[in-house]
């Protein structure tokens, strides 16, 4: 089976690829589906996702629920994560620590960076940084999301 990486890598440059990885990848986690996203990068270390500004991610205010930006933080973390872990290694979320900046409006996108993974033997912590900007690029969210990072059994 061919790694997610090598998969995203294959798709990405094919037109309509970006959403056909999207989609696949909702099908496997069918929560993220709840924001409709769209992986916009993905490499080692690095994760872009975007939201369109919907009826469906709104709260009572009109403007995008603070548990969209979650999920989409978790997306966005999640990704750069799994393209970034050793073969022999698995991952999960273990924490997540955020922040709202200011009421987020519009279109929406999550960037999320990840710190270099120490060798994993008996597991190791590491951070997945994520910010989420708004349509002029100001930040509405961040979130430090801690990933615990083991060998496979």
């Amino acid at each position: 089976m061919p790694s997610t990486l090598s998969l995203w890598r294959r798709l990405s440059g094919v037109p309509g690829g970006k959403a056909i990885f999207t989609r696949a990848l909702c099908v496997k986690a069918p929560y993220f589906g709840s924001i409709s996203p769209h992986i916009e990068e993905l490499r080692e270390g690095h994760a872009e996702v975007t939201i369109k500004d919907h009826r469906s991610v709104h709260n009572h205010l009109g403007t995008v629920h603070a548990i969209a930006m979650c999920n989409m933080a978790e997306l966005a973390g999640g990704m750069a994560t799994e393209v970034s872990v050793p073969a022999d290694a698995r991952w999960i979320p273990k924490g997540m620590t955020v922040e709202y900046l200011k009421k987020a409006r519009g279109n929406l996108k999550a960037v999320a960076t990840l710190d270099p993974i120490p060798p994993v033997e008996d597991g190791v912590e590491v951070f997945a940084n994520v910010e989420i900007l708004d349509p002029s690029d100001q930040a509405v969210f961040r979130a430090k999301i801690t990933m615990h990072v083991s060998p496979k059994r």
